[in-house]
């Protein structure tokens, strides 16, 4: 019997290109495909797929699934991220094991920021 293997992981966004452009310019994603319902992105072995939704009940900013990334500096990050359409959701945090930060991209979802010391 077969493994089951991780494929991807799927956001639904409003602006499938805006939200590829978001993570493409602000986390350095790779865009392997994009149209105006579907995108593929990739960051090393991590998959993201975006899909286009229209129901606005489907996604409220409640709480989603959580994508943690390590950046080398927390605070160019989340100023990138902001232009792009992000909110800070909380201040930066200065914890013993480094910088944290917690975002929430255009459509609600939230990402984590770590910078290690």
């Amino acid at each position: 019997m077969a493994a089951a293997s991780f494929r991807w992981i799927l956001q639904l966004h409003k602006d499938v290109p805006k939200a590829a452009r978001f993570y493409s310019e602000g986390l350095d994603f790779t865009v392997n495909v994009c149209s105006l319902r579907w995108a593929e992105l990739q960051s090393g072995s991590l998959k993201l797929a975006l899909m286009q939704f229209s129901n606005d009940n489907i996604v409220q900013k409640g709480y989603s699934s959580m994508l943690s990334f390590t950046v080398t500096d927390i605070n160019s990050t989340v100023t990138k991220l902001m232009a792009l359409g992000a909110e800070l959701d909380g201040p930066i945090k200065y914890e013993i094991h480094g910088k944290v930060a917690a975002m929430r991209c255009m459509d609600g979802h939230v990402l984590g920021l770590h910078e290690p010391v």
